[in-house]
């Protein structure tokens, strides 16, 4: 018996969507310039406005803002189901193959040696890809006769720890009175200087990553049977780990890029989304990319808002990840978390 009907899995879609569009409107008006809904709807829909700051602030500083909080929580989300279904574990995030950490190396080397904020994400973006490809390597260097995927999951912890411990290193070298406190800002998180030229560097990237992700969602289903049953059913198991990863790769390092490291969004919003809609990905990686946009854009607004001082994305989302988790864990019946 399915106990998740297909009716009723799309009804969540679409909600879902309804939801992101309303905290998508509020978002607009929240901050500590506070804009009314009715001035920023007439704005949107007619152009009329009486406040002359509102085109500057809602178009120039919050609309790119929401862009990219809109892409960073869908694409860590889909990243992190993505990565979930491949591994057919629960507990994997987007920066399993060392995604993150390299980006984050990147980033740091940069800012050390004074670069421009888009070297930074250039920089960034590259040693995130190279991070995952040095994965790969290692992973087809070790004994060929272990699991595949458990020496992917090794080789990432390696790869992870090295630049780990390579940040380490580049803050201890780095000038404690400005180059430090900019390394450090930028390895929590935020979104406080993001522009459009950010977003239209992220945006296709994005696109064209969802794009082979939704099309082989049905294949993630089939790899739940194991690998050989997979195979026994024709599929090329090979090439759809290999495009899995390229994909869920380039949409964690090119978000990362821009925002810096947010992490357990692309962990407990698809354990949430699976609770909900099951685990059928084409279901569940649509539902994750709208409820990790969600998700990230009520983050943003709070952390713009709350203080005078803005407070970085990832030490909220560490924050109140865990306890969700905890939460989305206790009141999920096991058998919806089997891969």
């Amino acid at each position: 018996m399915n106990i998740y009907p297909a009716n009723s899995q799309a009804k969540i879609v679409a909600i879902l969507t309804v939801i992101l569009l309303v905290i998508t409107v509020l978002s607009f008006s929240i901050g500590r310039y506070s804009i009314p809904v009715n001035s920023l709807l007439r704005f949107l829909v007619t152009g009329a406005y009486i406040d002359e700051n509102l085109p500057v602030i809602a178009l120039q500083i919050r609309l790119p803002r929401i862009l990219i909080a809109i892409l960073t929580g869908g694409a860590l989300s889909v990243a992190g189901a993505t990565y979930q279904g491949l591994f057919r574990n629960p507990v994997v995030s987007p920066d399993i193959l060392g995604v993150s950490a390299g980006a984050g190396f990147g980033a740091a080397i940069a800012i050390l040696l004074s670069a421009g904020l888009a070297m930074i994400q250039i920089s960034a973006f590259a040693t995130g890809i190279g991070a995952v490809v040095l994965s790969m390597f290692i992973c087809r260097a070790m004994v060929a006769n272990h699991d595949r995927l458990l020496l992917l999951v090794l080789a990432g912890m390696i790869v992870s720890s090295m630049f780990g411990a390579l940040i380490s290193l580049t803050k201890y070298v780095a000038d404690s009175e400005s180059r430090l406190p900019e390394i450090t800002f930028w390895l929590m998180g935020s979104l406080a200087r993001v522009t459009m030229q950010e977003v239209w560097f992220v945006l296709p990237v994005v696109l064209v990553s969802l794009i082979p992700l939704l099309l082989n969602s049905w294949k993630i289903n089939i790899l739940a049977f194991g690998e050989e049953d997979a195979k026994t059913l024709g599929l090329n198991t090979a090439r759809l780990r290999i495009t899995l990863i390229c994909c869920a790769s380039l949409l964690t390092a090119s978000v990362v890029s821009v925002t810096g490291i947010i992490g357990w969004i692309g962990l407990i919003i698809p354990h949430f989304m699976r609770f909900i809609v099951g685990p059928d990905h084409r279901r569940l990686l649509p539902a994750s990319f709208l409820a990790g946009a969600s998700f990230l854009l009520l983050v943003d607004d709070f952390a713009r808002s709350v203080s005078m001082l803005e407070i970085p994305i990832g030490i909220i989302t560490a924050i109140i990840g865990a306890p969700i988790l905890f939460i989305v864990l206790k009141i999920s019946p096991s058998n919806h978390h089997k891969m």
